[in-house]
């Protein structure tokens, strides 16, 4: 009687936490863990010339794409 109790509350603890992740829009990724998409899946649309590097600042990646006549194109992509 006692470990149904224990295991009925452990359950139900489960599901609030669950619940409060849920609420607080937590997701768990394949990539990044728990928490929000990572920067690859925000620019996979992009051709593979215009993708930043992974840490790549994005200011310093637009600055490198204008240097660039065969990656000029890219810039609209950044708005």
């Amino acid at each position: 009687m006692k470990t149904s109790k224990i295991i009925i509350w452990g359950i139900a603890i489960i599901v609030v936490i669950l619940l409060i992740f849920a609420s607080l829009g937590f997701r768990i990724t394949k990539s990044g863990g728990i928490g929000g998409s990572s920067a690859a899946d925000n620019y996979a649309s992009l051709p593979e010339k215009c993708r930043p590097p992974s840490g790549q600042d994005i200011a310093s990646w637009k600055e490198h794409l204008g240097h660039h006549a065969e990656t000029q194109d890219c810039l609209n992509y950044f708005n």
